[in-house]
């Protein structure tokens, strides 16, 4: 298993925050926090740089809300300043353990999606059922609030066995330890 150290000054580079941006506005400027946030988007981000750089960044709160997609769900929502981060770091960390997820993995990774996964779902149930001259069946699930009963320490010891640097996983215990659901009701507390 490959060893990851450093991967702190990459993150923190004007030139990885500004790319963060870009990507992380799209489809997002008509966004009242967006505007907001674009309209002085030097100083913020190299606010958070600076924030970063001298180890006194803290992660925001988060704002609660209901969405209907088909059925109804309660979605946390971070800054905007927290999600260019958490853009930031993906772009870093994401080559470092995309290797790793198994293939029929689809939700919320670069070139797969829901529509491949049908994709693939599709081709698995013509194989199994040897173009459906064989009976088979398929489990749908869903696990309920499965983000808001992930184990925070576990979820770390996973990120550190790769991750050799004491900066990212500072950052890293930061973000993740900043999200609790014990707060459902609106802001949610972060806890330290």
């Amino acid at each position: 298993m490959k060893i990851y150290k450093d991967l702190y000054p990459l993150i923190i580079s004007a030139e990885n925050l500004f790319t963060a941006w870009e990507v992380f506005k799209r489809d997002k400027r008509n966004k009242p926090d967006v505007a907001e946030f674009e309209q002085k988007v030097e100083r913020h981000i190299f606010q958070l740089r600076r924030d970063l750089r001298d180890k006194t960044y803290t992660h925001g709160p988060y704002y609660g809300f209901w969405v209907h997609d088909p059925k109804r769900r309660r979605i946390h929502k971070a800054t905007v300043r927290d999600r260019v981060l958490h853009h930031a770091i993906f772009r870093v960390i994401n080559p470092v353990f995309e290797p790793t997820f198994i293939p029929t993995s689809f939700s919320c990774r670069v070139g797969k999606g829901t529509h491949k996964g049908v994709e693939s779902v599709r081709d698995m149930l013509r194989a199994e059922s040897k173009n459906g001259a064989k009976q088979c069946w398929v489990l749908k699930c869903d696990i309920r609030k499965f983000f808001d009963s992930v184990d925070h320490s576990v979820l770390l010891s996973i990120l550190e066995r790769r991750i050799i640097d004491s900066d990212m996983r500072w950052l890293l215990r930061e973000i993740i330890g900043s999200y609790t659901s014990a707060n459902a009701g609106g802001v949610l507390k972060a806890f330290r």
